[in-house]
């Protein structure tokens, strides 16, 4: 069963095989000595995020929810080789950095990357080694009230930040957690319904992966798309044991990462179908097991 919104068999098992070959490829060009040691930590950086990809990949595809835990080591060796690499690189040749990506929570790009890793991490239960690793690369706590609260969860000496980085659209889920229990679930909804939208931005703060999938921006024929799930909302139900059935059939609630027999294909919004998306595309609406 295909899980994201977007794209046929023949598209998801095409982009699947080519992250698999190129997973195995890269793995034993990092076995070799670098042909470009300036450029190692950039790429082993990419590479750790082709890994987090693939696993994504998988799962949109309506792969076993337990294979996804199966890329969190090559998550974390790229990005501790990464690190090792742009510390020497950086102190050879006096620079201040060598990699195309800023590794700071205020920055939004890292922030999602690291709250999509730490929800995954806590819906799949991954061995508390993979999750030290991960947390120590995240960096310490106080900065984020959030995802450190998140966080405290399997690491409760965790300092809790005092301020939120990233209102829109995280301010909403921070309410939903807040609220009292009659209203979470409704709250939590709202929260995964206004994710995608508010997460648009400009220039360099915008998610790498925002417009993969646009039909006008970036195609489906391009192949970047690899589905676009809030697996924050996912961490959130985790830690804080919200009602999240509303939420279930959701195009970017991936409810099933918690409810494994939730059988549910996630259905693009209706204004999305009955409007030039849905016309470019040419896709028919898809009902979710609630007759929505």
């Amino acid at each position: 069963m295909i899980r994201a919104p977007w794209g046929n068999k023949q598209y998801w098992d095409d982009h699947e095989a080519k992250d698999l070959q190129w997973i195995e490829r890269v793995s034993k060009i990092l076995s070799e000595p670098s042909a470009n040691p300036v450029y190692r930590a950039q790429f082993t950086f990419d590479f750790a995020k082709d890994n987090l990809r693939a696993a994504i990949r998988g799962y949109s595809s309506g792969g076993n929810i337990t294979t996804i835990a199966t890329f969190f080591p090559g998550v974390l060796d790229a990005w501790e080789i990464s690190n090792r690499e742009s510390d020497k690189i950086c102190a050879e040749n006096d620079l201040k950095t060598c990699r195309d990506w800023t590794f700071e929570l205020t920055d939004l790009n890292h922030y999602i990357y690291c709250f999509w890793l730490v929800g995954l991490a806590l819906a799949l239960e991954i061995p508390d080694e993979q999750w030290l690793r991960l947390v120590a690369l995240i960096g310490d706590g106080g900065q984020d009230i959030l995802l450190d609260r998140i966080i405290a969860y399997r690491q409760p000496e965790r300092e809790i930040g005092e301020k939120l980085l990233h209102a829109k659209p995280y301010a909403r889920l921070l309410k939903a957690i807040d609220a009292q229990q009659a209203q979470q679930a409704t709250l939590l909804l709202a929260f995964v319904e206004h994710w995608y939208p508010e997460l648009n931005r400009r220039g360099k703060q915008q998610p790498w992966w925002y417009i993969y999938g646009d039909p006008v921006m970036h195609p489906l024929e391009m192949g970047s798309y690899f589905g676009r799930w809030c697996f924050e909302a996912v961490a959130a139900v985790k830690v804080f044991g919200h009602e999240d059935s509303d939420c279930i059939g959701h195009e970017h609630y991936p409810g099933d990462l918690l409810h494994p027999n939730e059988k549910v294909i996630p259905t693009p919004n209706s204004s999305a179908e009955s409007g030039w998306w849905g016309r470019l595309l040419g896709l028919k609406s898809r009902k979710d097991s609630k007759g929505h």
